[in-house]
């Protein structure tokens, strides 16, 4: 059984795609350090990758070809300053060579040693094959497959089936919701403390606590300067960042010290109907923003859908209840996680293979369902509120125009927010006895759907809005 901890959920990345970005500059990651383990590494002379489906299809819009080169030269997604990214980009390119895991330079020209392919591997659509040529002319090679949220697997799965192993001691194994629930009713614990439990199996309290808090602070930050940067977002679209603009008009144009005060200020704001909606878009819309110019978020549980948890934890936080803390966000993280991983295991978090059911419609759920808990609803009610928010999003496709995770990608976060919050409602007012359709028929329903939906609505760009729609009308 498949156990998979919180800090696998969430993730602290570069955007624009987790799948697409994050997961393909960790492949690179890890490709170096197996040439390393092998005793390749010094003889390495040159270096190439080639591509396959969809990070071909949508790589150039997605920024993989950065990121692989990013990965290549020993990166750390998380800890690396975005704004040096660019310039060493650049140096590649002027000098058309490549720095190896920060210890060797070779050859590297990103139009030559980068290809972009269409055809598809069989396993998964969002393949990658490194190829290294060492001195003795002999070539290694090894394909990797970014299976969405920032995951990384090989075809044969062996470091997937250690990690799998390494979490077969958790206290409560769950692979469906059925089995969540039933350890909450046996042990008399709401949903997030039984994922703590887990995480404790794993790490101490306060490795959890320091873990989780850098998570927040990374979506909080991530709201604080989409909400506070103006311009148009890179890639050609010429699209205009709308948080700036929306956030002005809500609360004016004061200077904060911090992104806490922020928070104050916004509690303290006269809230309406329509305002708590444009709130919570403009939360949304902010992350995404981060997000689509390449900067730092948190996958949840794709970088594509980084923007509802945040906004959904924001609304929590500045509307609902001014009083939260730190424990209130630990919680709803922890939830989130849980649902997020049912859907992972159940079915699938890569646009690739269910389309944008398999990112926003999957940070919806968990969002509604983290929610749920925070207002007072109890365990199957958690379960409802996740079950409400994925069942109007089945179908929902991913076809992003010019391959950009812009159009309609960050507005879909926006409105899967509002969706999440919606369902969260719903759930309070419904008596778990008479539900009809459970978390996993859900999840298990969005699984058929993945597999009956055309290609061409899988983050490819080839059908819906992105041929639609030109570049020049945008």
């Amino acid at each position: 059984m498949e156990s998979i901890s919180v800090f696998d959920m969430l993730k602290i990345g570069v955007g624009p795609s987790s799948s697409h970005t994050l997961g393909p500059w960790r492949a690179a990651n890890r490709w170096i350090n197996s040439l390393k383990e092998q005793g390749h590494f010094d003889q390495v002379e040159h270096v190439n990758v080639q591509l396959y489906g969809s990070l071909s299809l949508t790589g150039k819009g997605h920024a993989t070809d950065a990121a692989l080169m990013m990965g290549l030269m020993g990166t750390d997604p998380v800890t690396f300053p975005i704004e040096n990214i660019q310039p060493q980009l650049d140096r590649i390119r002027s000098e058309g060579s490549i720095h190896l895991n920060a210890e060797k330079n070779i050859p590297f020209d990103p139009k030559a040693d980068i290809k972009f392919n269409r055809k598809f591997l069989e396993f998964h659509p969002n393949g990658m094959t490194f190829h290294a040529i060492l001195k003795d002319g002999t070539k290694k090679s090894a394909t990797y497959y970014s299976i969405g949220g920032g995951f990384v697997v090989q075809k044969e799965r062996k470091r997937a089936k250690k990690k799998i192993e390494a979490f077969s001691h958790f206290p409560f194994p769950i692979e469906k919701a059925t089995e969540l629930m039933d350890y909450c009713k046996q042990e008399q614990r709401t949903v997030s403390e039984i994922v703590m439990e887990n995480e404790r199996s794993l790490r101490t309290d306060e490795e959890i606590k320091t873990g989780l808090k850098a998570i927040w602070e990374v979506m909080l930050d991530s709201m604080y300067v989409g909400c506070h940067t103006q311009g148009v977002l890179p890639g050609g679209l010429n699209v205009t960042r709308r948080a700036f603009e929306i956030h002005e008009r809500l609360i004016g144009d004061a200077q904060y010290s911090s992104a806490y005060e922020w928070i104050k200020a916004i509690r303290n704001t006269k809230v309406q109907f329509r305002q708590i909606l444009k709130w919570v878009s403009c939360f949304a819309l902010a992350v995404n923003e981060v997000n689509a110019s390449l900067g730092r978020v948190v996958t949840a549980p794709t970088n594509g859908s980084a923007g509802v948890i945040p906004a959904v934890l924001m609304y929590y936080l500045v509307i609902e209840n001014h009083d939260g803390n730190m424990d209130d966000i630990q919680k709803f993280l922890l939830v989130s996680s849980e649902i997020g991983s049912l859907f992972k295991k159940g079915a699938t978090i890569s646009a690739a293979m269910g389309g944008c059911q398999a990112e926003i419609g999957v940070s919806s759920a968990m969002a509604a369902g983290a929610l749920t808990e925070l207002m007072g609803g109890s365990p199957e009610q958690v379960l409802i509120a996740s079950e409400i928010a994925m069942e109007h999003h089945l179908g929902l496709t991913c076809d992003p125009i010019a391959g950009l995770v812009q159009i309609p990608c960050i507005e879909r976060n926006a409105m899967g927010a509002i969706k999440a919050i919606n369902a969260c409602e719903l759930a309070l007012d419904t008596d778990p006895t008479k539900t009809k359709i459970p978390l996993d028929k859900v999840i298990a329903t969005m699984w058929e759907t993945a597999k009956d939906m055309a290609n061409k609505y899988k983050e490819t760009s080839e059908g819906g809005l992105a041929v639609q729609v030109n570049i020049s009308d945008c």
